[in-house]
């Protein structure tokens, strides 16, 4: 019986980027945070799931955008109330802005949505959620 979701796994560049732009930007907490013997790991609560984040102590590649003909993970999606005023926070941060806040394709699921790049360059999406959602 499914219990709910748990967490996705990611990899870093720089930790210390990633855990600022999820938990100092986004709202996300560190759970913990610990060296293993390849890198350094980190959870962070995002409320309803955790993000895990992998830091290699090797040199790691951006990430690339899947195309739309592979499979694979396309975003992450968190919910706000206001991507208005996040979205002009993270620019004032210098966060890469993909695409400003826009109403949404799917307005059974959410009113607006707004793109932006982590510091390793996955696509995050920002959204206000649907009434009675």
């Amino acid at each position: 019986m499914l219990v709910g979701f748990e967490h996705i796994g990611m990899t870093s560049g720089n930790l210390d980027a990633t855990i600022h732009f999820y938990c100092e930007l986004l709202g996300l907490r560190l759970v913990l945070r610990k060296s293993q013997v390849r890198g350094e790991l980190a959870f962070l609560d995002a409320g309803g799931g955790m993000l895990e984040v992998f830091a290699p102590t090797a040199d790691i590649a951006r990430s690339r955008d899947v195309p739309p003909h592979e499979a694979g993970m396309r975003h992450l999606t968190f919910a706000f109330d206001d991507i208005g005023a996040l979205v002009a926070r993270l620019a004032e941060a210098g966060v890469e802005i993909i695409e400003a806040p826009r109403a949404a394709h799917n307005l059974e699921m959410f009113k607006r949505v707004a793109f932006v790049r982590d510091p390793d360059g996955i696509v995050v999406e920002l959204a206000e959620r649907a009434e009675g959602r």
